[in-house]
Formats: C-alpha cells, structure tokens, sequence
C-alpha cells in the first residue's frame, strides 16, 4: 500500500476543485436552509445554469467566456424567481418536492435530442476554456510532498478558493445585518416576522436569489475545471451531496459548508 498516493490524494480532494464546488453549492444551500429555512433540493439546477451559460455562449455562439458569466449569474436569478415567485409560500416537504422536479427539468432540457444544436444533448459541450486558461500566470505546477498539481489545475483552485472567500464574507456581512437578522427570523418562526410588519415572501425570495448566485459560481468552476459540460453531472446527487456537506459542517455557520466540504 503505498501511502504517500493515499495521503497525496486525500490532501488534493480536500483543498482542490472538488472541494471548491461543493463548497459553494453548500454556502448557497447554507442561505437557503441554515439562515432562512428553506427546503431547497434543487442547487443542482443552479449550477447546471453557470456551467451551460459558459459552455453555451463560447462554443454555440461564438462569444466571450466573461459573457458567458454575466448570463449565467442573470440566468441563476431568472431560474430563482421562476422557482420562488409560485413556490415559496408551500412548506417543508412540498417546498423540497417542487425544487428538486426544477432542477431535474433544467437537466432533461439540456439533454434533449430537441435542443441538441444548442446544448451539445447527453454529450455535452467542450472546448470553450480557453480563454480562462491564457490568464493563468503559473506557469509551472505545484509539487508539494505526495502533493501534486497541473499549471491549470493550480491555476482553477486558486481562483476557485478565492470565489469561496468572497462568498463567505458576503454571507458573513449579510447575516449580520438587519437583513439577515430577518432571515433567520423566518426560520425560527415566519409567523411572528410577519406580525412585526415584515414582507416574509419577498425576503423569502431574496434568500433564494443570494444562495442561487452562490451555487451558480460552483457551476463556474465545475465547467471550467473540466473544460466541458454534460449533463448528468448535475443530477440530483450533486444537490445530496451538497446537503451533507452543509449537515457534516454545521448548518447556520459561516465556514461550516468549507469545513464540510474539505472532511
């Protein structure tokens, strides 16, 4: 048994892009449940929509990855109104049934032989990474022990864990605030915020777009990480295992979905 390839991997999977993308889908769903209560089963939809935005407007179209990026994070907050708006006032179970069949749709429309021109159907879409690859400054890899990584896989991590900072502090800011004092209002007792005059619907709703966004930039880094999009990778296992991650790390925590996603 060699120990070195054992302890090498482990080391790579729990700092590396993997932990990266579950790491963001977590801190959405941790929004989502941990501070306001939601039931959401249905993140992997959210990341499907970054990954395809990218794939989509550089190999179908033809246009810039940074394009590419700004519809993904307008279509994330499309996909979160589209699924709050009729939603939000169902509950527990009903809430969860109606987000995980949205998520499942998003993935059977992308793998439809109907829009295959489009979305690549169940063989996906590649080549369209390259323009995030020629801004890597590293120009060699990282050797580090049993440690080792590729230029670009250095390079994606990086910007990967630098996505995961920015998220946690805006998700530290933002449940410190009157906002997110509200939110976690809600999951205690939605009854007693509304008595006090307070819009639960609409915070509800925000709730839903901030953790989306979130998840959205896990779909990011998933795309460009494998410099390719297929369908099936954004099943409804993703969602499961985002969910344990945030329950392994501690829901209602700030670093509880990163602590969750290295272990």
């Amino acid at each position: 048994m060699d120990w070195n390839i054992i302890f090498g991997q482990a080391i790579t999977q729990g700092f590396g892009v993997q932990a990266v993308i579950f790491a963001l889908a977590a801190i959405g769903l941790n929004v989502h449940f941990g501070y306001t209560g939601l039931l959401n089963f249905g993140q992997a939809g959210f990341l499907a929509i970054g990954a395809y935005a990218l794939g989509v407007t550089v190999a179908t179209f033809g246009q810039s990855l940074w394009l590419g990026v700004i519809f993904g994070l307008i279509g994330s907050v499309i996909f979160a109104l589209l699924l709050g708006v009729p939603t939000l006032r169902l509950r527990a179970d009903y809430l969860a049934i109606v987000t995980i069949a949205s998520a499942e749709i998003i993935r059977l429309i992308v793998r439809s032989v109907t829009y295959r021109e489009t979305f690549g159907g169940s063989d996906g879409i590649n080549g369209f990474a390259s323009e995030f690859y020629e801004l890597n400054p590293f120009s060699n890899g990282l050797t580090m022990g049993p440690v080792v990584l590729s230029a670009n896989d250095l390079w994606i991590t990086v910007v990967g864990w630098a996505l995961v900072a920015v998220a946690l502090l805006l998700v530290f800011l933002a449940m410190r605030s009157p906002w997110g004092r509200v939110l976690k209002g809600i999951r205690e007792d939605e009854d007693a915020v509304r008595s006090l005059g307070k819009n639960v619907f609409a915070y509800k709703i925000q709730a839903l777009v901030f953790g989306g966004v979130i998840g959205t930039l896990g779909g990011f880094v998933f795309a460009l990480s494998n410099q390719s999009v297929q369908p099936d990778n954004y099943a409804t296992t993703i969602t499961f295992f985002a969910w344990a991650v945030l329950i392994l790390g501690g829901a209602a925590r700030v670093f509880g979905p990163v602590l969750g996603s290295v272990i």
